[in-house]
């Protein structure tokens, strides 16, 4: 599968951080730093209506930021490509804080505005786009339901010039998918822990499903 083919399942989180800055040192070209992602860190994504708190488990990324191709972009578009990874011009790192990045962007038009508008604080935006590999939900009575993610596949880190932007579509379905699993497995009284783990094939729930409805086949001829 290429890059774009997932793009469907791609989420955006973004968040406004004054430690994103521009690193000049002696000899060398001037670098853009920063976090695009804070570990252990609940957010609410959405409203109070049909949100959910988020958090980013450590370790989510180790695994991408070793395998896959991945692109430093300005506000994540690819025709404003800043660096990459697989070139050696984008670095990435997990620490003790979240996702850690350096970009050394090129010497062009958008590479030179970016850096100005960086030194200006004109952008403090950092942002991430990603594909959710495996997750855990957590059905929550009185409160906004939780969202742990466990495994993520990075596409781009960038820095953004709106940091209250997020794309939560894929979200947003993965997240009535599992209130809806929940729900179906409540009406065939089937126990049902309020923790769902997703690994992102659905398997496990499909499984759930036909041995729910086994069940209750079972049941009517029993009653016929």
């Amino acid at each position: 599968m290429n890059k774009r083919e997932g793009m469907g399942n791609r989420e955006v989180r973004t968040f406004s951080t004054s430690e994103m800055r521009v690193v000049r040192a002696d000899g060398e070209s001037p670098k853009i730093v920063g976090h695009a992602a804070v570990f252990d860190s609940p957010t609410q994504i959405g409203s109070d209506d049909w949100g959910w708190m988020e958090s980013v488990a450590r370790g989510a990324f180790s695994e991408s930021i070793k395998v896959d191709d991945i692109r430093g972009l300005f506000n994540h578009d690819p025709n404003l490509v800043l660096g990459r990874n697989k070139s050696g011009t984008l670095t990435l790192s997990e620490d003790d804080k979240g996702l850690y990045y350096e970009i050394d962007p090129p010497d062009t038009q958008t590479g030179r505005d970016v850096l100005e508008s960086i030194d200006r604080g004109d952008i403090t935006g950092s942002s991430f786009a990603f594909e959710v590999q495996e997750q855990r939900w957590t059905m929550k009575d009185d409160e906004l339901d939780e969202r742990e993610l466990v495994k993520l596949k990075l596409w781009d880190v960038s820095p953004v010039t709106f940091p209250a932007y997020d794309d939560t579509d894929a979200g947003k379905r993965q997240h009535q998918e599992f209130r809806d699993a929940h729900a179906a497995a409540a009406e065939t009284a089937d126990p049902d822990p309020k923790v769902k783990k997703d690994s992102g094939d659905k398997s496990e729930q499909d499984n759930e499903f036909r041995s729910n409805a086994e069940q209750m086949s079972r049941r009517l001829r029993l009653e016929d």
